[in-house]
């Protein structure tokens, strides 16, 4: 079974950042793909905007190459690119000064009508200056949307400033925080499998439970992003807003609907509900690490300081974190997060451990009874496994074996995996906010975070490092093996 296509209403689409990495890779060929399936209608227009001096050919040029660099050559389909290329127009803008808002301003106007999203793929700093420009030029309709990526600042008093500044102009029901994991086909499963199916939400508690593990590898290194990642940090970059996330889909109650609101005050609950750690317990439940000079795939690889120009920083690459839930459904049930770059795959996944039997029947020579666990991948080959205890096939007694129930996404739907962007820029067409972050759920999780970076600041934590192409520190492993539990080991 297909899923069904439904267009949507036709949009102009302005991108801040239009010839960016961001544009360049994930937007316009996520753009291309809903031209491709039928669902942009006529008379929707993407405009592309930088400072970049550019006119509309030149820009279709530079789209034409982004999907020949970025679209699989199965899906390029040379009347849809065409069509979508025709969709394109550019302007030179200058979000400090007034160079260019005039021709937005006569490009826009012949379609007031229409939905109007600015999605914002440039530096936080340029937010507040994008959006007073976009109210001073007359720019905002009763149709209109903004689109904001992380990082919503880099602490609470920086994230509060910057929704203060985009909510002076917007009100919070146009302002779209976009998070891609959110995106993502499995995530989504998440919901699927515990609010549709009587399997499992009866065994997702502490009684049934033993742990959660959500772990966010990356086998990279800095890629170019030096100048912005040595002043975040992999707390900031993944865990304050991609982890967290994760975590408040597995931990969060049942939402009355799944109308955005429902589900989202559902996850404020979550965060809200999260134990502090500070400088009187972050040794013993946070680990800080910085990757050293080792191998990947492609062979031997730099340190992270040797990457950086000064060759000098306490920058952590990867942070493990023992978090825990304090609610009735979660009381003793520890979150093991753990993030890092340069680690030995590049892989998402969230395991939940179920707690074992409490009694085995099996004499020894059936082998040991592992605990079942369910793993969601998110990337790569998206997919959910439950892991089973079966006995081996044949004769000869019971011999006991732990198997999974496989459904991988690409083997199972014979249809392509659509991109998380894909789905969450049509779902700002559609004012649907229910994958996209609310300002108090951004800022209840900078209110966690920031006693974390403060304590390793008060108590001098020192980045521990890991040789690249490992799994990170030895002390992460220290810090779930205490506990008598183990990282799962992907598969």
């Amino acid at each position: 079974m297909s899923s069904q296509i439904i267009p949507v209403e036709p949009f102009d689409y302005v991108v801040f950042g239009g010839t960016g990495d961001l544009a360049e890779r994930k937007l316009l060929p996520a753009l291309y793909h809903r031209q491709r399936a039928g669902q942009l209608t006529d008379p929707t227009r993407i405009i592309g905007a930088s400072r970049t001096e550019m006119d509309d050919a030149a820009y279709r040029d530079y789209a034409r190459t982004a999907l020949e660099d970025h679209v699989a050559p199965a899906d390029r389909d040379l009347d849809n690119i065409e069509e979508f290329l025709q969709r394109l127009h550019y302007v030179s803008i200058d979000a400090r000064s007034e160079r260019g808002w005039d021709q937005l301003q006569t490009l826009l106007a012949e379609g007031n009508e229409r939905v109007r999203a600015f999605y914002l793929a440039v530096r936080p700093a340029l937010f507040g200056d994008i959006a007073t420009q976009i109210r001073d030029n007359g720019l905002i309709t009763d149709k209109t949307r903004i689109v904001v990526e992380k990082p919503i600042g880099r602490d609470l008093g920086s994230a509060q400033k910057l929704n203060d500044v985009i909510g002076s102009v917007f009100a919070e029901e146009q302002i779209f925080r976009i998070d891609h994991y959110l995106g993502k086909e499995t995530v989504q499963n998440l919901m699927a499998l515990r609010f549709a199916n009587a399997l499992y939400e009866p065994l997702w508690n502490s009684a049934h439970i033993d742990h959660v593990q959500i772990t966010v590898a990356e086998s990279v290194g800095l890629e170019g992003r030096a100048d912005y990642y040595d002043t975040a940090g992999a707390l900031r970059d993944m865990v304050q807003n991609h982890m967290l996330q994760l975590l408040c889909l597995v931990a969060m109650e049942a939402p009355s609907s799944l109308e955005a609101e429902s589900v989202r005050d559902e996850k404020l609950k979550v965060l809200r509900a999260l134990k502090p750690v500070d400088s009187g317990n972050s040794d013993r439940v946070t680990v800080r690490g910085q990757y050293r000079a080792g191998a990947s795939a492609g062979g031997a690889v730099k340190g992270y300081l040797d990457e950086l120009e000064t060759g000098v920083s306490d920058t952590e690459t990867f942070v493990a974190i023992k978090a825990e839930v304090e609610n009735w459904r979660w009381a003793g049930v520890p979150f093991y997060l753990r993030t890092g770059k340069r680690l030995a795959a590049r892989m998402s996944e969230i395991v939940i451990s179920f707690k074992p039997i409490p009694h085995s029947i099996f004499d020894d020579t059936a082998g040991r009874v592992i605990a079942n666990q369910l793993v969601i991948r998110l990337q790569p080959d998206e997919g959910v496994k439950q892991w089973l205890m079966i006995k081996d096939p044949g004769p000869g007694g019971m011999r006991l074996r732990h198997v999974p129930l496989d459904m991988s996404f690409a083997g199972s739907f014979a249809t392509r995996n659509p991109d998380a962007y894909e789905r969450l820029l049509l779902d700002v067409v559609r004012s649907n906010q229910t994958l996209f972050m609310r300002r108090d759920e951004v800022e209840a999780a900078w209110r966690w975070v920031d006693p974390i970076l403060a304590a390793w600041e008060e108590n001098g934590d020192k980045v521990q490092g890991y040789t690249a192409g490992t799994w990170g520190p030895s002390h992460a492993i220290a810090l779930i093996e205490r506990d008598g539990r183990t990282w799962h080991e992907s598969d």
